[in-house]
């Protein structure tokens, strides 16, 4: 859209406090739903996102908190809705949608909400949110282990509908979603507080309109959007014309498929640049399938944190880059596709896209994270209670060497900005005890600046069997370092028996039987060190040493120059 004469004049103090006005908005709505849902997905871990768009589906602002990922989900929803409803929204009414190939999500257990915000009659805007679900339905408990091949087994599928008429609750929809779900008392109470996320959003944004009126608030829309894209222009412009290749490769898809190769080739020209994923893999049988929304968003994220990361999300990001992709590959899956575990592709489509740029923004630079989204999911009835429960977590990882510091341990990296669970609150909520939760020694690559350390977590069922299911990326293909450094650790899930003995599983496992005193491990991976070890600094190895993330056998090894713990 042109910007019109009233944008260009905008008084910027003006336009400065209307801006974080509605990212006030944005970061109050945030942190209503997290304290009003149910779940620990989304009260303790985060799992969710909230955003304002406007009229037209443009993306204006998104809290501070939310995930890089729920940018495409989002912007999705809106694309189907106003194609579907156009002419017919009202006041009152709340839009709820997930399917990837009909609704623009991502992957079923993002639910998206959208609400219109009206004000004397003219349609202004929509407070959006989405939140991920613990469950929703499908052949395994937590709608994400792998092993599933279409989109039917991953859940219930909802295109865009309309859950609120003018206000009023559609009653027989909102059985129909329960209905298809495990745990459907914590679901209710999840979908409620994204009601009242969109609620009270509107009601921000209508005390906003008053204070400042309809046409500058949309006039400030304008110039949000405007005014990031000329800034991310003017970042790209720093990057020296050229062509940048990177590839890397997913371990496998749950389903029999190996070594599944993501590549890019990265063309800039003065303020231009084109993303071409041309050479990479068809999509698969499994569910490491992505949308090409998803891949839109892993795109925008990775080209915002290298040029700037301070920019805001909004809609003059996301229409910045040109992107090829063939459809009906990895990464723009065609129906009935399984997508569940697209966050692990997504991941590893910001690693190419770091390792392409890496000789043209080295300061900015960083080497591979721990390149996974690894989902961990225990099923089982509470024997205190005889009701059902859904533990789902996903875990962090190691974050990547960089060119001025280490990487960070046990952290959710890129475009999944969640919380680790405490183990207070797995222990409180769930009938399942918590062995072991530290940093894995020696798991982050060695390196001037070296990478972060995996987490492990050991969990045992309490006086009950229960129900495990996985899925584990970079557990074969370890994390790269760059400029010198070296591999971070790859990751694993094993389980104990009653008798100690440890076996392997799958890297996607589903349907484990995990039976009293038996036990679950997760091992996350670590992530690659930058730089040559040989530069590392005495004073920095000596200070792995004292923390014990690193073993002396490790330190001597990698360190020539850090010998006998001097």
């Amino acid at each position: 859209m042109k910007m019109s004469k009233a944008n260009s004049s905008l008084d910027p103090i003006t336009l400065e406090i209307i801006f974080n006005a509605l990212r006030s908005v944005a970061d109050e709505t945030f942190i209503t739903l997290m304290k009003s849902a149910y779940s620990t997905n989304i009260k303790e871990r985060r799992d969710h996102s909230t955003a304002i768009m406007d009229k037209y589906g443009r993306l204006i602002v998104q809290a501070d908190a939310s995930l890089p990922v729920h940018l495409a989900s989002m912007g999705g929803l809106m694309v189907s809705l106003l194609k579907k409803y156009k002419g017919n929204i009202f006041p009152g009414d709340i839009f709820i949608g997930n399917d990837p190939h009909v609704a623009g999500g991502t992957h079923l257990p993002d639910i998206n909400m959208a609400m219109p915000l009206f004000f004397e009659g003219q349609l202004i805007a929509f407070m959006c949110n989405i939140a991920h679900h613990a469950d929703v339905g499908g052949s395994v408990p937590g709608s994400m282990a792998g092993g599933m091949t279409e989109i039917f087994q991953e859940g219930i599928r909802l295109p865009v509908t309309r859950l609120f008429e003018a206000g009023e609750l559609q009653a027989d929809i909102m059985e129909l979603i329960l209905l298809n779900v495990r745990i459907p008392e914590e679901r209710r109470g999840d979908y409620y507080a994204q009601i009242a996320s969109c609620r009270l959003g509107t009601t921000r944004l209508s005390e906003l309109i008053e204070n400042y009126g309809i046409t500058q608030l949309n006039n400030s829309f304008d110039e949000i959007i405007h005014r990031t894209k000329k800034r991310m222009k003017e970042a790209i412009i720093e990057i020296p014309d050229g062509i940048y290749e990177f590839s890397d490769i997913m371990d496998d898809d749950g389903m029999g498929t190996l070594e599944i190769p993501i590549c890019v080739s990265i063309m800039v020209k003065n303020d231009y640049i084109l993303f071409d994923f041309t050479g990479t893999a068809d999509q698969v049988t499994g569910n490491i399938n992505v949308t090409l929304n998803a891949t839109q968003a892993s795109v925008c994220y990775a080209l915002k944190a290298l040029l700037d990361p301070d920019v805001p999300n909004n809609q003059g990001v996301l229409d910045l880059p040109e992107i090829i992709v063939k459809k009906g590959s990895l990464l723009d899956a065609q129906f009935p596709a399984p997508v569940a575990a697209r966050a692990n592709t997504c991941q590893r489509i910001i690693d190419v896209i770091l390792g392409a740029l890496a000789k043209a923004k080295p300061e900015a630079a960083v080497a591979a994270a721990n390149g996974a989204n690894t989902t961990a999911v225990f099923s089982g009835v509470n024997p205190s209670t005889g009701v059902s429960y859904v533990y789902l977590e996903t875990l962090g990882g190691g974050f990547g060497g960089r060119a001025t510091k280490d990487g960070k341990d046990g952290v959710q990296v890129h475009i999944t900005n969640t919380s680790n669970l405490p183990v207070e609150a797995i222990e409180m909520e769930y009938p399942l005890m918590v062995h072991s939760y530290k940093l894995i020694e020696d798991s982050g690559g060695a390196g001037r600046n070296r990478g972060g350390l995996g987490l492990e977590r050991i969990i045992e069922p309490i006086k009950h069997d229960c129900t495990f299911n996985g899925a584990g990326e970079r557990f074969e293909n370890q994390p790269w370092g760059i400029f010198g450094g070296e591999d971070g650790k790859s990751g694993e899930f094993i389980k104990v028996d009653k008798s100690g003995k440890a076996s392997r599983l799958n890297n996607k496992p589903i349907a484990i039987e995990v039976k009293e005193n038996e036990s679950i491990v997760i091992r996350t991976p670590g992530a690659g060190g930058y730089g040559p070890a040989k530069e590392r600094e005495i004073k920095d190895i000596s200070a792995d040493a004292v923390n014990k993330k690193f073993s002396y056998n490790f330190l001597e090894k990698k360190y020539p120059q850090w010998k006998n713990g001097t």
